[in-house]
């Protein structure tokens, strides 16, 4: 398409000439046989060397933590004080809430919910499994691994729309005001995943203090990307279980976080912060299946990064490598697409993800397009429960794999496949 003109001012002539141009342009990305992923946020394998440092630590002469233990027998449940110290700074939460786990934090969160079914929280008069239905609030667009543990365990998910400082509190506020059934909501508070919001002080204190139905209401404060940021410094995590305790609600929040993205995406270190009480019952019910975290892998963190600063400096050495990639992802959608009002995209501060809606109906047959042009796209749908898009046009990208050159080549081929999928939408309507 040579013009810039909106598609919608355009007649069916110039809409059918643009169609043969766009199938031209469309049949010349396909003939260069291209082989891309987009999908997922997984950082390069130039982030990944970043921390090769780590693989010949902590070495055989260190094996013991400040206080003299032994990292490599059992024990330890809470993990190593230093590393917990550490990112208490970072995630600007009470060391003494705060505990250093395995490598998923996504793993983390699937227990929360499963403890939750099982047993009940700290609140709840009896399991979860017990009530005749359970619902959790689903801010779109979100995180797809979020909804997939619900959806796993038969929760009933209720989209509320993402706001651009933070989900919708109107719609919440009513929402969970008289219904009993709704027992949480997903939020990822830095650099959403996928429109890189960043929930609000303001929002964050109403979260914590609104009246719920339900006792046992709690917020999984998913802050995966506390300090992931494209700009010069990130915001600071903001303190959510401060804020739940001053609003007579300690026991709301489950905070969670990990290095997973910031050293080695499969032997990172995750982290669970919550109130006494909320770390008690997990514990208890933790126990159960654990006699205690990697700690060995802990002692790796603790002497590779030294201290929270350390953590800072080494997230520096990321954005150099992921800002050309955002940039340049932006850049060709405003030049290819900007001036034919056939999408709109978030411009993230931080975080993995950029999100593009494009003509309502057409994101199913965009991905289409591209995965026949070599380029593999999320999936339409992807960032909302159920997969289910009720205006087919949110379509999450991912910039972080790929090199440079790819990001490029990749987006120009998206741009293609957008503007080919709204010209059709559009001679059609």
């Amino acid at each position: 398409m040579t013009s810039q003109r909106p598609i919608q001012s355009l007649t069916v002539t110039e809409l059918q000439q643009a169609h043969e141009d766009l199938i031209h342009q469309y049949k010349a990305l396909q003939a260069k046989n291209l082989s891309f992923d987009l999908t997922r946020g997984k950082p390069a394998p130039e982030q990944l060397d970043l921390a090769n440092a780590m693989l010949t630590l902590p070495g055989q002469e260190t094996y013991r933590d400040q206080a003299g233990v032994d990292t490599r027998n059992y024990g330890g449940l809470t993990g190593l004080r230093e590393l917990r110290e550490m990112f208490a700074e970072l995630l600007n939460v009470d060391v003494e809430l705060l505990i250093a786990a395995g490598n998923s934090s996504l793993e983390i969160m699937h227990d929360l919910i499963a403890y939750s079914l099982l047993y009940g929280t700290a609140d709840s008069p009896r399991p979860w499994s017990k009530e005749e239905k359970i619902s959790f609030l689903a801010p779109v667009p979100g995180y797809d691994r979020h909804f997939a543990i619900c959806e796993s365990f038969g929760i009933n998910l209720i989209p509320v729309p993402m706001n651009a400082d933070g989900p919708d509190l109107n719609t919440v506020k009513k929402l969970v005001a008289d219904d009993a059934t709704i027992k949480g909501i997903w939020c990822v508070p830095t650099y959403s995943n996928p429109t890189g919001v960043t929930i609000t002080e303001e929002i964050a204190r109403e979260l914590v203090a609104m009246p719920t139905a339900a006792d046992d209401f709690r917020i999984i404060w998913d802050n995966a990307y506390a300090v992931h940021t494209l700009v010069e410094h990130a915001p600071k995590a903001l303190d959510i279980l401060s804020y739940a305790h001053e609003a007579g609600h300690p026991n709301r929040p489950f905070v969670v976080a990990s290095t997973s993205k910031i050293t080695f995406a499969g032997a990172g270190v995750a982290f669970f912060a919550s109130s006494q009480a909320n770390q008690a019952w997990y514990q208890k019910h933790l126990s159960k299946k654990s006699i205690g975290p990697d700690k060995i892998n802990q002692l790796r963190h603790v002497l590779f990064f030294k201290d929270a600063q350390g953590v800072l400096t080494h997230m520096e050495k990321h954005r150099d490598i992921l800002k050309p990639k955002f940039d340049a992802l932006l850049a060709i959608l405003d030049e290819r697409l900007g001036g034919a009002e056939v999408a709109q995209w978030t411009q993230p501060e931080g975080g993995y993800f950029v999100s593009l809606d494009v003509v309502p109906g057409t994101a199913k047959r965009t991905v289409e397009l591209a995965k026949a042009a070599g380029i593999a796209l999320t999936g339409a749908g992807s960032a909302f429960p159920y997969k289910n898009d009720p205006n087919d046009t949110n379509i999450r990208l991912a910039p972080s794999f790929p090199s440079l050159q790819e990001v490029k080549e990749a987006m120009d081929g998206v741009a293609t496949c957008v503007l080919l999928a709204a010209v059709e939408h559009q001679l059609v309507k």
